[in-house]
């Protein structure tokens, strides 16, 4: 780190401290709602004045991860899933971390290869380093002007302290065990410090951790660049036998071929064997057959990427085994997805079950690609993977599959007159909107109007703080103080 800091990075410094104290108010106030995109137009709005003179590289990619982390922050504010609102905690700083990195990084850098990832952990080792420095320069500063046997005195006192907690803490311990009146007189202890806020102390903490995260990280990235790391030499000495692929690729073959014509008679003939209803069959095989289908895709990704093709025949021999292995796994999907289709007949519609069947969908998308990867070698597979899951996820996130839960479930009620308050009750605000809708239909279903009443009490007492605030909860509890529960 340089040995004294600019008037601009001295500005940058306090901007980073304003955005420690944002951080805190949005997180640590409450639950997270539209401050999630609050804190996010500061952050960037941040990054953007301190990268003014920059020149952004791999821009188009960079605009795209930019839309999907505003997208998934807003669904803090637009969507109440608990789900994704847990996974996303970790979901979005990663992604703002890789955005940051990949529009600072050198042209030459390509974020598709594996090199990439260390390349990123030494930006953040960097950040590190900085604020290590940063710290030992202010330190400098206040050091500066004071006695140095003063200083060294002090410094032993505060180590002397900090060695004598635990010992004190035992012994302490020990003697208010020993004597009731010295607990009393101990116990009291904590009274005669009530200026000092514990709480208070916490989250200044939480601010400066906030702060130096933002600066020493975005500093580093502006202040120095490091050599765009080489593909590594044993990416090159990894090659799989074609021969060995080849057989495998055939006894796989031949066992999917045994198990499609079992699914084409199953499924297509309307027949079942044994005494399995269609419920219990589709329950019985599905995550099997999905968990198998991840496999054929991984084992089509390991030979694209390390089989090494010697001659002409063998290429076109193990394109065509693979195109076997995709339409196999076509043919699995499709048993799952029926099978799964079946069981929501049968049990209702979930979340895990909704989730399941757009994963599926994706899975669709992914195997068309990965054909026609087996075909023109010149396409990149991580490339695409790594795009159309940022996009599958970011999609799922903002549509809220909980609505999907809810509105199919009221049609399956619509149709059969099966329906479960509870698991509405379950699904957040989405699903108290649901029941709301449940009840102007039919105000007999059981169990219905008492969870009405606890939720409009809900409604009618909780206080949110303006950090909590979300669309969804606030229609549903719009919608709960209108409604006359009898």
């Amino acid at each position: 780190m340089e040995s004294k800091m600019e008037k601009t990075d001295w500005l940058f410094l306090g901007l980073c401290l304003l955005l420690g104290i944002l951080a805190e108010e949005s997180f640590f106030r409450g639950q997270v709602g539209i401050s999630y995109l609050v804190f996010l137009m500061a952050f960037y709005g941040v990054f953007f004045w301190r990268y003014r003179r920059f020149t952004f590289t791999h821009q188009r990619f960079g605009y795209l991860v930019l839309c999907c982390i505003w997208l998934l922050a807003a669904s803090y504010f637009l969507n109440d899933n608990k789900f994704f609102n847990v996974l996303n905690i970790l979901v979005i700083p990663v992604l703002v971390v890789f955005h940051i990195v990949i529009v600072t990084s050198p042209k030459s850098m390509q974020w598709n290869k594996i090199w990439f990832i260390p390349y990123l952990f030494f930006r953040l080792l960097d950040a590190i380093k900085y604020n290590a420095a940063m710290t030992k320069l202010i330190g400098s500063g206040v050091k500066r002007g004071v006695d140095e046997d003063k200083f060294i005195i002090w410094k032993k006192v505060f180590i002397g302290i900090l060695i004598s907690i635990p010992v004190l803490f035992v012994v302490l311990s020990l003697l208010m065990s020993a004597d009731t009146q010295f607990e009393r007189i101990m116990g009291g202890i904590p009274n005669w410090f009530e200026v000092l806020d514990a709480e208070g102390i916490i989250r200044l903490i939480v601010i400066l951790i906030f702060t130096a995260a933002f600066f020493g990280f975005m500093q580093i990235l502006i202040k120095k660049q490091i050599e765009v790391i080489k593909q590594p030499e044993f990416q090159q000495g990894l090659k799989v036998d074609a021969i060995i692929t080849i057989t495998v690729l055939c006894l796989i073959n031949i066992v999917y071929l045994l198990f499609t014509v079992v699914q084409f008679k199953y499924f297509f003939s309307g027949t079942l064997q044994g005494d399995y209803t269609y419920a219990e069959y589709a329950r019985k095989g599905f995550f099997e057959l999905l968990f198998v289908t991840i496999i054929n895709l991984s084992i089509i990704v390991v030979v694209l990427t390390f089989v090494g093709l010697t001659s002409h025949f063998i290429k076109r021999f193990t394109q065509i085994l693979l195109t076997l292995l995709v339409f196999s796994s076509a043919v699995m999907l499709c048993s799952a997805f029926i099978r799964l289709s079946m069981y929501e007949a049968a049990y209702g519609f979930t979340f895990i079950r909704v989730m399941a069947h757009s994963f599926m969908i994706f899975l669709v998308f992914i195997f068309t690609y990965t054909l026609v990867k087996v075909w023109i070698e010149r396409l990149s597979l991580f490339h695409f993977f790594f795009i159309s899951s940022l996009l599958y996820y970011t999609v799922m996130t903002v549509i809220d599959p909980n609505q999907i839960v809810v509105s199919k479930n009221l049609d399956r009620y619509e149709l059969a007159g099966k329906i479960d308050v509870h698991h509405f009750d379950s699904l957040s605000y989405t699903g108290v909107l649901g029941l709301i809708d449940l009840y102007e239909k039919d105000k007999n279903i059981e169990g219905l109007t008492q969870i009405l009443e606890v939720r409009q009490k809900e409604a009618l007492t909780k206080d949110r703080s303006w950090q909590s605030y979300n669309l969804k909860r606030e229609q549903a509890f719009m919608e709960l103080r209108k409604l006359h529960v009898k």
